[in-house]
């Protein structure tokens, strides 16, 4: 582990404009550089109770009724992010996101304690199968910081429920024996927790299944603890490409120089990099904010990948915004900046129906000859439809033959590939059994004697 006092400059490139390191709070003012930079010390040091945070930054009211209350989900800041807090300000956007407040007392219709029902389609424990191809592997509960708005609070953060080797042991028995998994999305909690041989051994053994094609982490560390990203952890990562890691970032601010270093390390050993980012209000819910975050992170070699709007979690009522917030802020970003910037906006589907896209309308109408389109200017043009295109033929096709079944998920494309012609709300036949309760054979045959007579 490096211990220089410095962040690392990424290697051939000009310095970037990054939000600054983070500036400790006088009560860390004497902790050494040494001290400063481990991973480990971070993590004993961290922030969890009422009397803590008061050294760090000045309470609200409402912020120490948040923390007074009971079964209020885990606090825990490590020094590092603690020090980016403005310690004055209570809007602050790196506070609010790990500094309960009152309002996490307060509930909402539509909360669900799970509300993507990942339990409903979890063949065994803390494995996800939603998807036709890929499955989520939850392997920790446990996390550097905790955000205030998580998806998972039922579980993460609980010391009592963790995951065992055997957990481990009866997910990759189930990846192992179904071959239609290609990508295993390994989480949490944040695997990166984990200590490294436990992690390099669940890598292993995915790694040994032959139709696991790719590897993915999803992390916080690289901004709540990015001393963890260190020379050891990134030389185990790279034995296992193809890898790659998606980085949950909310706020400019959370990139600093410390966190630009974590995430060059990553990159230059091979892992790409996306970036998972929740809507927020009072935190990013600004056209703006939006774009400074995305130039940050391109400029870090991090695509931003989804920017989700936020679940429908208990205490998480106060950071939704109106979806339109959400379009508004692809609006702002389609056209205005790089292609690749601009990430999908999309709805994790209460009940458990996935990631729905969501986003600004840029096809106004359509005929069998044109298609009329708008760019991000409001200028309006057509496109001719070809003439003489001749249809692709699945029947001749090699990778249309090689398709996997799909085995009912398929969806609109079932539709559109002719392999059905309806797709129908659960119970629709039932309900409608009503339409065919007449028995029209007795009926044909009286009608057929009234003829005769």
């Amino acid at each position: 582990m490096s211990k220089s006092t410095e962040p690392e400059e990424p290697g051939g490139s000009a310095a970037p404009t990054l939000a600054p390191g983070a500036p400790r709070a006088p009560i860390w003012a004497a902790v050494s550089p040494q001290e400063w930079n481990d991973w480990r010390w971070q993590l004993m040091h961290r922030l969890s109770s009422a009397g803590e945070l008061r050294q760090v930054i000045r309470l609200t009211p409402e912020e120490e009724e948040g923390i007074a209350a009971e079964q209020h989900f885990r606090i825990d800041v490590t020094p590092y992010f603690a020090s980016l807090m403005n310690p004055d300000d209570p809007t602050c956007p790196i506070r609010r996101q790990v500094i309960p407040t009152r309002r996490e007392l307060i509930g909402f219709q539509a909360a669900m304690v799970d509300s993507l029902s990942e339990e409903a389609h979890s063949p065994v424990p803390g494995l996800v199968h939603r998807y036709p191809d890929r499955v989520l592997m939850l392997v920790t509960t446990q996390c550097a910081s905790y955000c205030r708005y998580c998806t998972r609070s039922r579980i993460v953060g609980d010391p009592h429920v963790q995951f065992s080797r055997q957990h481990y042991a009866t997910q990759i028995e189930y990846i192992a024996n179904t071959p239609a998994v290609r990508d295993v999305l390994v989480s949490g909690g944040d695997p990166l927790m984990l200590p490294l041989p436990i992690l390099e051994n669940l890598l292993q053994r995915l790694r040994d299944i032959p139709h696991v094609q790719v590897l993915r982490i999803g992390t916080r560390i690289p901004i709540f603890l990015p001393q963890r990203i260190d020379t050891e952890m990134v030389a185990m990562l790279r034995r296992y490409h193809p890898l790659w890691m998606n980085v949950h970032i909310n706020h400019p601010r959370e990139m600093t120089a410390e966190a630009f270093a974590a995430c060059t390390r990553l990159a230059d050993a091979g892992i790409p990099l996306g970036c998972q980012t929740v809507l927020l209000a009072g935190i990013n819910d600004c056209p703006n904010v939006m774009k400074e975050l995305v130039h940050a992170l391109v400029r870090a070699r991090v695509r931003p990948y989804y920017l989700y709007q936020c679940d429908l979690v208990p205490g998480a009522g106060h950071f939704r915004t109106p979806v339109g917030k959400g379009i508004e802020i692809i609006e702002a970003l389609r056209g205005h900046t790089s292609g690749f910037a601009v990430p999908t906006y999309v709805i994790d589907a209460p009940g458990g129906g996935g990631k729905v896209p969501i986003g600004p309308q840029y096809l106004i109408s359509q005929s069998d000859r044109r298609v009329v389109l708008r760019n991000f200017e409001g200028f309006i043009t057509t496109y001719s439809e070809p003439e003489d295109y001749a249809p692709h033929d699945p029947s001749r096709c090699p990778a249309c033959q090689r398709r996997l079944d799909e085995e009912g998920q398929e969806g609109v494309v079932g539709l559109l590939a002719g392999e059905r012609i309806t797709i129908a709300p659960e119970g629709f036949e039932r309900i409608h059994q009503r339409l065919t309760r007449i028995r029209w054979r007795p009926i044909k045959k009286a009608l057929a004697e009234e003829g005769e007579a």
